[in-house]
């Protein structure tokens, strides 16, 4: 089940202009043209930020999200035509299409339970050529990025185009490693609406990953530091 965040239109419409700065789009886009991917599969493709800039390059794109409402979002933005978009979760994707898939954000710990975490691995490798890569990040535990989830560090008010002012926040709720909860607040201005996204992320060991993806019949080329955030995440680059 998709995260409010995602799955709430009103939420979803707003989701690009509070993350506008997406740095490590760019780092993975760099990825696509180091590897000469011209077939790619963004799984967790949410709003279609991603899937659209490669789509603007030439490459053939195919963007898979469980989360209808940002899906509709991303179909309606400019050039969304030049993308196959696919409602539902890496099972829903065609066989042995994608020459690379890869999985921005948080998207690769989402899947909380390690049955759900495999299935995933094992239909991305089903999506891919033989040959094909799988490129991922996930946090690094022992950086303890949850310290900064507070609202004392997060709040922020900005005042959007045709939305008004909104005041969104990040709570930390629990800490139970290797699971960390937490929940954004976001208050609309003009009706006094709040909405609320909880959220839980699992935080796997990179030892854990590399047994994982060997499990799904992926084989680890490297493990790369995060351009956007050096020395807090992992980027596991599998074929």
């Amino acid at each position: 089940m998709p995260d409010a965040l995602f799955a709430v239109p009103r939420l979803a419409e707003i989701y690009d202009a509070l993350e506008p700065e997406r740095r490590d789009l760019e780092a993975y886009a760099a990825m696509v043209d180091e590897f000469g991917a011209r077939r790619v599969l963004d799984v967790g493709c949410g709003t279609g930020v991603f899937a659209l800039m490669l789509a603007e390059r030439g490459i053939d794109v195919v963007g898979v999200d469980p989360a209808l409402a940002s899906l509709e979002v991303a179909r309606g933005k400019a050039g969304a035509e030049r993308v196959r978009w696919v409602h539902g979760d890496a099972g829903s994707l065609p066989s042995a299409q994608g020459e690379l898939a890869v999985m921005t954000g948080n998207v690769a710990q989402v899947f909380v339970g390690d049955d759900e975490w495999m299935a995933t691995l094992k239909a991305v490798r089903r999506a891919l050529v033989p040959g094909g890569r799988f490129v991922f990040e996930t946090r690094d535990a022992a950086r303890e990025a949850w310290l900064g989830w507070n609202r004392e560090e997060t709040y922020s008010r900005v005042e959007l185009a045709g939305v008004g002012v909104v005041e969104h926040w990040t709570d930390l709720v629990e800490v139970r490693l290797p699971l960390v909860t937490f929940k954004r607040t976001y208050v609309f201005a003009d009706d006094g609406a709040a909405l609320t996204s909880e959220s839980t992320l699992r935080f796997r060991s990179r030892a854990e990953v590399e047994e994982s993806l060997a499990d799904a019949g992926f084989a680890v080329d490297e493990v790369r530091d995060a351009p956007d955030r050096p020395g807090l995440e992992f980027v596991f680059v599998a074929s």
